[in-house]
């Protein structure tokens, strides 16, 4: 019998709009709770919807499991009343398509974007990095758009809602999770990712089957209506794209091993 480790997300409640954040398409915001925190809150009513806060959940944490900084992720409710005096309509309708269940992560009041070329990094921790995303399939972490943060003297990562872009078809995602994965040859760490087959021999054992179930399991019913599926089948999907994909994780290690010598 399979022994699913438990995973718990607090739930918090938006009491206030801060500020946007005005980041390509999905308007993600900085607000207050009803616990006297303040997050990023992604909506699930921006941009690519609930599969954009899939992503996130699943990315971020993933990326905890395997011993990385991640923000906390909390999920958070939005009264439909909420947002009603906004007077800036575009932030207003963002608000009312986004009434129930959205996600959001610990804001790190005082952070700095990563820059590589401002701050060394340690090549087995750029290399764990690079792993995830080729695990991910994350499109998102470029010289242009490091999603990173320096906080505390620690890197952090964040923003993990362009991954798994397998799930906009939807239909051939057993295909897609044994490809390699090609675009790690425009990750910002790649450079520096020096150690990858040591940080595939530490971190491919840590993601068992179990482990990534719990993740998936964490996935509200609200956000899995959109394939005509039941949510559980969904989940289903889900887990069993990450786990093909780690079973011929030599596929995406082999691809990444390739970039980086092509940058030499």
């Amino acid at each position: 019998m399979m022994i699913i480790p438990e995973i718990e997300l607090r739930t918090v409640n938006v009491t206030r709009y801060v500020t946007p954040l005005r980041e390509g398409g999905s308007l993600p915001a900085i607000a207050e709770a009803d616990d006297g925190f303040l997050y990023v809150l992604k909506f699930r009513g921006a941009g690519q919807g609930v599969k954009s806060l899939i992503a996130e959940l699943i990315g971020g944490e993933i990326a905890r499991i395997l011993g990385l900084r991640v923000p906390e992720l909390v999920f958070a409710k939005l009264d439909e009343a909420f947002g009603r005096t906004e007077a800036d309509e575009e932030i207003q309708d963002l608000l009312k398509a986004s009434t129930g269940l959205n996600l959001a992560l610990h804001y790190l009041s005082g952070s700095v974007t990563f820059d590589p070329n401002a701050a060394e990094i340690d090549p087995l921790l750029a290399s764990r990095i690079v792993w995830l995303d080729c695990l991910l399939t994350n499109v998102d972490r470029t010289a242009r758009n490091t999603n990173m943060l320096w906080w505390n003297r620690e890197l952090w990562l964040i923003d993990h809602g362009a991954s798994l872009y397998f799930h906009h078809s939807w239909d051939n995602w057993e295909e897609q999770s044994l490809k390699p994965f090609v675009q790690v040859k425009d990750h910002v760490l790649l450079p520096y990712a020096t150690q990858l087959k040591e940080a595939d021999a530490e971190l491919r054992p840590l993601l068992t089957p179990e482990r990534i179930r719990a993740v998936t399991n964490l996935l509200p019913d609200s956000w899995l209506t959109t394939h005509g599926e039941s949510p559980e089948a969904v989940r289903d999907v889900y887990t069993r794209f990450l786990t093909n994909r780690l079973a011929h994780a030599d596929n995406f290690l082999n691809n990444a091993l390739h970039a980086r010598n092509a940058l030499i």
